[in-house]
């Protein structure tokens, strides 16, 4: 498949894309860059958060969703990118140390959102994973919290069956993407291993295509892997970047692949690009945050 990259921004740790189809835009952020970004066309718009900030969602109400370190917040989109508008929603986790990572809107536009034990230094720098110390949550219009999960350490990876019965969700610590039934109330069953450890590097953010098929962005694994509906690899997708960080469908027909990626020690040109790809296969369009 053929691949380019859409601007030549190139982020430190590029993460969370999503595509709004009202506006044909596309967001996504960088994590330790502390940068939400825009692409509308070929014009890419910046605003510089306060914390790390891993997902930009715009919303039903015009604005849009920030995840950053202390809470959810909303952001102002008209506001300046060097001076950006905030005001909290929630504070999902308020566990002290703990960062946002994973989050995806569901077909209701409800939040889920992934956190984890902050590993990510004021200058940019890794920092050790000591503790399983995150959790996920869910976080519904009107700003309140749901806890669904506990003791998690890099959670990644949010999608839901078509029926909107199964959460896919990803332990990058374990190398695994797990699924969990929805009972009803909106709680959780326990975990079922769905797609374990593979030796093309570990499960990051995924998309799900219009027959049910996840592709998996693979860090530092340099692929993609297109995954069956019972967890098998249907194929190897190869990417000029050492470490894809996650992907999504877009465009008129939803027939782009638009995917991020991050910085690494191998120092690849594309390294921190956002690629886009033609595929064969309409994906699952994303939805806006329901408040």
């Amino acid at each position: 498949m053929k691949w380019t990259a859409v601007t030549e921004h190139r982020a430190k740790l590029g993460e969370g894309p999503f595509w709004d189809e009202p506006t044909q835009a596309l967001y996504w952020v960088d994590i330790a860059g502390k940068q939400a970004l825009r692409l509308i066309g070929k014009n890419v718009q910046i605003w510089q958060m306060p914390e790390h900030i891993s997902a930009f969602i715009p919303t039903q109400s015009g604005d849009a969703l920030v995840t950053l370190s202390s809470g959810v917040y909303r952001l102002d989109l008209d506001s300046p990118g060097l001076e950006p508008r905030l005001k909290l929603l929630c504070m999902a986790d308020p566990q002290p140390g703990n960062r946002a990572n994973e989050a995806r809107c569901d077909a209701l536009g409800q939040l889920w959102l992934g956190t984890m034990q902050n590993n990510i230094g004021e200058d940019g720098e890794d920092l050790p994973i000591e503790r399983r110390s995150g959790g996920l949550f869910r976080v519904g219009g009107d700003g309140r919290v749901m806890p669904l999960l506990r003791g998690l350490g890099i959670p990644n990876t949010l999608l839901w069956s078509p029926d909107g019965t199964t959460v896919y969700f990803g332990e990058s610590l374990d190398g695994t993407l797990y699924r969990h039934f929805i009972y009803p109330d909106g709680k959780l069953a326990p975990a079922e291993v769905w797609f374990g450890p593979h030796s093309r590097g570990g499960p990051d953010g995924s998309a799900m295509d219009a027959r049910g098929y996840i592709w998996n962005a693979r860090w530092d694994g340099s692929c993609l892997l297109r995954l069956t509906p019972d967890g098998q690899v249907d194929r190897v997708i190869e990417l000029p970047v050492s470490r894809p960080t996650s992907c999504v469908f877009g465009g008129e027909d939803l027939k782009t692949l638009y995917i991020t990626s991050a910085a690494s020690p191998l120092g690849h040109p594309l390294d921190g690009a956002v690629l886009s790809m033609r595929v064969d296969v309409p994906g699952m369009a994303c939805t806006r945050f329901a408040g």
